[in-house]
């Protein structure tokens, strides 16, 4: 592939970070090594590279996100010699982090398929940039199958093993005190790599790094619950390497969606530029955008996307501006890697190094209550959307969320994001206990013979009277932030005097939410019929707010109408 049609700026440093490369000498490398000649550098507009992984062809079906450059030729590992891309020393400059920090902690990468020279590359990588060992035998290293065990491990895959060296380099390379769990799901499968997350959790990690997606579907909200539902875990996710447009499982609402920037030294105080991977054309970069599917987590406040945004914050990934991997069961050894696969192992490392996730809470809301503590990215794009949805600018955007690290501070627990359980929201749902915690017009909870109940002997009775009057019903609810679902139901029943074709009096079921009223339904006496029916409506727009549940009945002086209204739900999960 080529990255084409990038600004005259961009192009001219990442000719220079080409040079770089060319001559093997990246920041980060031993300095007892001297650099050797340059080589010739690629044209700026034509930095080759290619995924490791096929696009999926089957419905929930996932894609490692790992590109690898093509136009720099792979290195056996060899005395006194210097990996090209980016190393450990570089990324802890760029993002402001500390050499030490996270002995303890635990962060589990997921990846499909085996990698049988896991910890032997490992081992090497760590070694050429005199990181601590981490082996199976010192207690830092494990690899285990998507159900917890040590065999039977699945089927070697060349092209995933990539994936998972990059993986395991880039959590050493941001926190070389951190234990490794490697956990190799059966296949590249949704529900297989779903299976392997719930299992790291388990065994307790409490940083999951996915770096692979799959495209969006009715069913994810469902998954969310299976898979990515985990309080108190930093779940990271990469937003995807097609440019602009949502991906599977970034949209959850429950991880933290990784996109990717194209990160150049510069001569600025922090000696380091950043702006969007990607180009306005689109079709390669750092995914972003709106979701079709998964509400919006209430942490999130851009107003150009009713439902969850990606991406939360972001990091490297542009191949051109790529670190250095250590692979040998897909290729002879040192190569420079790229893609949000990069960015989402990075970003669970810095989760590490910032400490514990606080119980109860989702990591994912941390960084938007400490926006100081995040470079903003501001210029470039992914697509042409239009929008901040594909193009950076100051605070959020899409392709680099809130922004890249600098420092840990923006991953530290703060609160924000309490689990919702499910649960009937409503208080005295069935008007059993007469009023309260309803609000209601004189006389409208009632237990005569009038109007029969639905169950019980009490209902919410509306109207009836046959002259001009109005009776309200009202409950105010707070549905919690960290709820997939949200729905009203109530059992309501018609009957009227009037057997005209006209609506002379009604019922507006409505909901208040600050000073917007929305109603919901509006029944009149022309849906009069025999005995209840239950009315059902989605509250899912309202997830993370406070309403109000207003039942308004109006009759006029004509014919008399009751609305009556019984067992009232408000189910969340």
């Amino acid at each position: 592939m080529k990255l084409t049609a990038l600004p005259q700026t961009a192009l001219l440093q990442r000719w220079l970070h080409a040079l770089l490369v060319g001559a093997m000498a990246v920041a980060g490398a031993s300095p007892a090594v001297a650099a050797p000649a340059a080589a010739a550098a690629p044209p700026p507009d034509s930095v080759q590279f290619r995924h490791l992984c096929a696009a999926p062809t089957q419905p929930e079906a996932m894609r490692c996100h790992a590109l690898v450059r093509t136009d720099i030729s792979p290195l056996a590992s060899a005395p006194n010699i210097v990996p090209p891309g980016y190393g450990p020393s570089d990324l802890r400059s760029a993002y402001s982090l500390p050499a030490t920090g996270g002995a303890g902690a635990t962060v589990a990468v997921v990846d499909a398929y085996d990698d049988p020279n896991a910890e032997a590359d490992l081992a090497v990588y760590r070694a050429q940039y005199g990181l601590a060992p981490c082996t199976t035998a010192n207690g830092c290293f494990s690899k285990i199958n998507e159900n917890g065990s040590t065999s039977p491990l699945p089927a070697p895959n060349a092209a995933w093993a990539g994936e998972t060296s990059l993986d395991l380099d880039t959590v050493s390379a941001v926190c070389p005190s951190c234990k490794i769990l490697l956990v190799e799901a059966n296949s590249s499968s949704l529900s297989d790599l779903g299976t392997a997350v719930n299992t790291a959790v388990r065994l307790g990690a409490k940083y999951v790094s996915n770096s692979y997606g799959g495209s969006e579907s009715s069913y994810d909200p469902t998954f969310d619950s299976q898979y990515f539902n985990h309080p108190g875990v930093a779940i990271t996710v990469s937003a995807g390497d097609a440019g602009y447009g949502v991906e599977y499982p970034a949209a959850s609402r429950y991880v933290t969606a990784v996109g990717g920037t194209s990160l150049i030294r510069s001569a600025t105080t922090r000696g380091w530029s950043e702006t969007v991977w990607g180009t306005p054309l689109g079709g390669v970069g750092t995914g972003s955008g709106c979701s079709a599917y998964d509400a919006k987590p209430s942490w999130q406040s851009d107003s150009g996307c009713p439902r969850r945004t990606v991406a939360d914050v972001s990091a490297v990934a542009d191949p051109a501006t790529g670190v250095a991997v250590y692979d040998t069961y897909s290729a002879p050894g040192w190569q420079v890697y790229g893609g949000t696969s990069v960015s989402a192992p990075l970003i669970a490392g810095v989760y590490a190094l910032a400490g514990t996730p606080t119980a109860s809470t989702y990591p994912s809301a941390y960084p938007y209550t400490h926006l100081s503590s995040l470079y903003d990215v501001t210029s470039g794009a992914n697509g042409s959307c239009g929008t901040y949805l594909c193009t950076a600018r100051a605070g959020y955007d899409g392709p680099t969320g809130l922004g890249t690290p600098h420092g840990t501070a923006a991953f530290v627990g703060s609160g924000g994001g309490t689990p919702c359980t499910a649960q009937q929201l409503l208080g005295n749902p069935g008007f059993e206990n007469d009023t309260a915690p309803w609000t209601a017009t004189p006389g409208v909870v009632d237990n005569s013979t009038g109007e029969p109940p639905h169950s019980g002997s009490w209902k919410a009775w509306l109207d009836g009277y046959g002259t001009t009057h109005t009776d309200t019903l009202a409950q105010q609810v707070s549905i919690g932030p960290a709820c997939t679902t949200a729905n009203l139901s109530f059992w309501l029943h018609i009957d009227t005097a009037d057997t005209g074709t006209t609506a002379h009096d009604t019922l507006k079921v409505e909901l208040i939410d600050g000073t917007t009223v929305s109603t919901l339904a509006t029944y009149s006496n022309l849906n009069a019929v025999a005995g209840y029916t239950q009315r059902s409506f989605s509250l899912c727009p309202y997830i993370g707010k406070t309403i109000t549940l207003r039942f308004t009945g109006v009759e006029d002086a004509s014919l008399q109408t009751s609305f009556v209204i019984d067992d009232t739900a408000l189910n969340v999960s």
